[in-house]
C-alpha cells in the first residue's frame, strides 16, 4: 500500500501546537453549539523534515486537548526511538500501544507520519499511494441549524453548487423547501440522529423532490432494525455516519445503508480509512470523507484521499478563521492542492 518506498526515520521529536479557530459563524447541529474551535496539532519532526496532524477537542465525544496531549506523552519514547519504517509500519506498531483510548490523538499521530514519510520521500501523499487526482469529487459547504433567514444568508455569503444541510428540527422540510428558493445547487441532507422511521420514510420522498442527493445519519446509531426498514423503503440514498467509527463497522453497515461517511478523527487517521475505503468498495458501498471543523492539517490531509472517493464534506477551512495553517484552498467547491510535498499542510503559527 505504500508503492515501495522505505524512508528511515532515524531522529524523531514530537512537538504539540495548541490553537483554537474561531468559527465565522456559531455552528449548530443536534449535539451542540459553538463559536470557537480548540484543536492540537501534533507536530513529528525529522532534522529538516516536519510532518502534521491535528485532532480537534470534541466535547460530545469526551476529548479534550490535555487528554489527547496525555495519550500522546504516554508513548513519546516509543514515537522518538522508532527505527523507521512504512506509515502502515508504524501504525501497526504504535496502535496496540493506544487502542484503549479515544481514536482521536492516534489519527494525529497517523496523519503527520504520513506527511513527514511523503516529505521525505519528496513526494506529495497521494503521489505515494499512486493515486490519480484528475477526476476528484468536489466537497459540498455546510449550513448548520439555525433560523431560515439566517440559513438563507450563509448560502448567499458563500455560493456554492453544492450544500449540506444540517437537520434535525420540527421543520425540516420547510426549511429545506424555504432553502431551495434561493438556490439550484444540488442538496445533502444530514440529520445527525434526529429522526425516526416513520419521519425518515416520509421525509426521503419531499426531500428527493426538493432537490436532495441523499441523507445522512437519519436515526440513531443504534436503531439497526429501524435502519433496514428505512433501506428498504427510503426514497433516497443513505450514508452512515455515527454507524460507521472504525474499520469493524464497515461490514455491519452492508444492507443498511448505500454508503459510509468516513470522519479521519474518528477511525484514527489515514491508515484505517484507506482500509475502510477498500473494504466499502469490496461490498459496493459508496464512500466519502467528512471533516471535523478543523484547520487547513486536517483537510489538506482528507483531500489525499479524494481521487478514492464518491463525495467529500472538506468544508472545514471555509467555516474557521484558519490563521494557523497553510494547505489546499477550495474554489467553487474545488480543491487545490498545494505547492508542497506531502499533505501540503504548514504552520503559521507555533
Amino acid at each position: 500500500m505504500s508503492n515501495g518506498f522505505i524512508t528511515l526515520l532515524i531522529d524523531l521529536e514530537l512537538h504539540f501546537h495548541v490553537h483554537t479557530l474561531r468559527l465565522r459563524h456559531t455552528f449548530t447541529i443536534t449535539h451542540e453549539s459553538r463559536n470557537v474551535q480548540p484543536t492540537l496539532i501534533v507536530e513529528l519532526r525529522d532534522g529538516a523534515f516536519s510532518g502534521y496532524g491535528e485532532a480537534t477537542e470534541t466535547t460530545y465525544y469526551g476529548v479534550f486537548i490535555e487528554g489527547m496531549k496525555a495519550q500522546l506523552d504516554s508513548v513519546r519514547s516509543l514515537i522518538e526511538h522508532y527505527p523507521g519504517g512504512t506509515p502502515e509500519e508504524f501504525y501497526a506498531f504504535i496502535e496496540p500501544h493506544l487502542k484503549n483510548d479515544h481514536p482521536f490523538a492516534l489519527c494525529a499521530l497517523d496523519v503527520a507520519y504520513n506527511d513527514l514519510y511523503a516529505k521525505k520521500a519528496g513526494k506529495k501523499l497521494y503521489e505515494v499511494w499512486g493515486l490519480d487526482p484528475s477526476r476528484n469529487p468536489i466537497t459540498d459547504y455546510t449550513i448548520g441549524i439555525d433560523t431560515v433567514e439566517k440559513m438563507v444568508e450563509k448560502m448567499k455569503e458563500m455560493p456554492f453548487p453544492l450544500y449540506k444541510i444540517k437537520l434535525g428540527t420540527k421543520d425540516d422540510i420547510a426549511i429545506i423547501r424555504e432553502l431551495r428558493k434561493h438556490t439550484d445547487a444540488i442538496f445533502r441532507v444530514d440529520a445527525n440522529t434526529a429522526w425516526d422511521v416513520e419521519e425518515t420514510i416520509r421525509n426521503s420522498y419531499a426531500l428527493r423532490e426538493l432537490g436532495v442527493e441523499f441523507i445522512e445519519q437519519p436515526m440513531k446509531a443504534t436503531n439497526w432494525e429501524g435502519m433496514k426498514r428505512v433501506y428498504a423503503e427510503s426514497a433516497l440514498p443513505l450514508l452512515a455516519d455515527e454507524s460507521c467509527i472504525v474499520e469493524e463497522d464497515v461490514a455491519r453497515c452492508y444492507g443498511f445503508f448505500h454508503g459510509i461517511n468516513i470522519k479521519l478523527m474518528k477511525c484514527g487517521g489515514l491508515t484505517p480509512a484507506r482500509r475502510m475505503i477498500a473494504h466499502a468498495r469490496r461490498l459496493g458501498l459508496k464512500v466519502m470523507v467528512g471533516c471535523m471543523t478543523e484547520s487547513n492539517v486536517g483537510c489538506s490531509a482528507i483531500a489525499q484521499l479524494l481521487p478514492l472517493l464518491d463525495y467529500v464534506d472538506m468544508d472545514g477551512i471555509l467555516l474557521v478563521d484558519d490563521d494557523v495553517s497553510t494547505g489546499v484552498t477550495i474554489d467553487y467547491g474545488k480543491v487545490l492542492y498545494a505547492d508542497a510535498n506531502g499533505t501540503g499542510a504548514g504552520l503559521l503559527k507555533a
